[in-house]
């Protein structure tokens, strides 16, 4: 089963209205340098991703999805050097491919290829799933207090019972948790994710008290600076609500690292994990958590169908990810590319049929989208 072409299209698919921020504390959320500008400058919805068919000779076609902004330059030449590659013969969990953000949208589609070529769904590669249905949230950006309420009310709406709100240290919390709260009763429960922006010990307690006293949010995530894992401790003594720790591989510029799985659980540091990687990577620290008996969820850049439909196969074959994944479907974006979207009915995912990733990529959105176009073939 050898790779002879591969086909890579840059799309740029942007976010629908009201699906981020309120129009009044418009927040950029990409959080990397990009096209000479630094990081948290730039929205992500503006910024291209590549989409990856590979074409074997046995006439399967495996399709991944990079994450956005990477170098167009070197996606071609990765192609260029995986051509005639054999994929039955690779080693899944360690393929010749670039680390990092560069790895994992070619790992999708080659595996997405070895396993419809073995007549299994992604999950079966991975071990088997332990749930045909994912528990995933409802998602939105910086908000007014006012429209956090009526975000949160939409999301309950649609059957969820959690959302999570992007935020940093001088966004009001406490009272979008109160608005949530009142819009849509104690049960429904919030995630709030500063990225690290709580600043320090003393205010991120202080923010924290304040909203045990609301009583409905699931945990913080990343709420102080990773590598301060003495002050994530000292906080989770002192306070009540849950830690997540966001494990991203593919931010190793941001000091995201595998390794942190095992200095948080060493520092006795965190409650749960947010995972955020490749298909075998994923794998790798759902494993370290499940041994640890941690709970998870899989995390995202606010992908498309591709990668959303990767996460869900993991979390299908995760023990611990009962946690709610940020697996949002066409709920941010205009569009998936997917002829069919996930099938998300309240506040779970469907781990999709078929062999493979078990979706299939929607050509007419994708020329819709497109940017540019490249090929190469034997």
């Amino acid at each position: 089963m050898k790779i002879i072409g591969f086909e890579l299209d840059w799309v740029t698919v942007p976010a629908k209205p009201d699906s981020v921020n309120s129009p009044e504390v418009n927040h950029s959320l990409h959080m990397l340098p990009h096209g000479g500008k630094p990081g948290w400058s730039l929205q992500f919805d503006t910024i291209p991703k590549a989409i990856v068919q590979l074409h074997a000779d046995d006439g399967t076609v495996g399709v991944g999805e990079c994450y956005r902004g990477l170098p167009v330059d070197i996606l071609k030449q990765i192609a260029q050097n995986m051509m005639g590659s054999d994929i039955v013969s690779l080693n899944a969990q360690d393929l010749p491919l670039p680390p990092g953000r560069l790895y994992d949208g070619f790992e999708c589609a080659i595996l997405d290829a070895l396993a419809k070529r073995r007549g299994m769904r992604l999950c079966d590669l991975l071990g088997g799933p332990y749930r045909e249905r994912v528990r995933v949230g409802f998602w939105t950006g910086h908000r007014t207090t006012a429209d956090a309420g009526r975000k949160a009310k939409e999301g309950k709406a649609l059957g969820y019972d959690c959302i999570k709100f992007k935020c940093s240290g001088t966004d009001p919390v406490v009272e979008w948790a109160q608005a949530v709260r009142d819009q849509c009763g104690a049960a429904f429960q919030i995630i709030f994710d500063p990225n690290q922006r709580f600043e320090n010990l003393a205010a991120a307690e202080r923010i924290a008290h304040g909203l045990e006293e609301v009583g409905n949010v699931l945990c913080l995530e990343d709420p102080l600076p990773k590598w301060d894992v003495s002050e994530w401790r000292l906080l989770r003594r002192k306070i009540k609500i849950p830690l997540c720790a966001h494990v991203a591989l593919p931010y190793p510029e941001l000091d995201s690292f595998a390794w942190d799985v095992i200095r948080n659980l060493e520092a006795g540091a965190n409650d749960y994990f947010n995972f955020h990687g490749g298909i075998w990577a994923a794998r790798k620290l759902m494993a370290v958590a499940d041994l640890a008996g941690k709970p998870y969820w899989h995390g995202s850049e606010v992908d498309l169908g591709i990668l959303e439909a990767a996460c869900v196969h993991k979390c299908a074959a995760g023990s611990l990810a009962t946690l709610p994944s940020d697996i949002f479907g066409r709920l941010v974006r205009e569009h998936d590319l997917l002829i069919r979207p996930l099938e998300i009915q309240n506040g779970y995912a469907k781990v999709p049929d078929g062999p493979g990733l078990g979706v299939e990529l929607d050509s007419e959105a994708l020329r819709h989208y497109r940017t540019e176009h490249w090929d190469c073939h034997l």
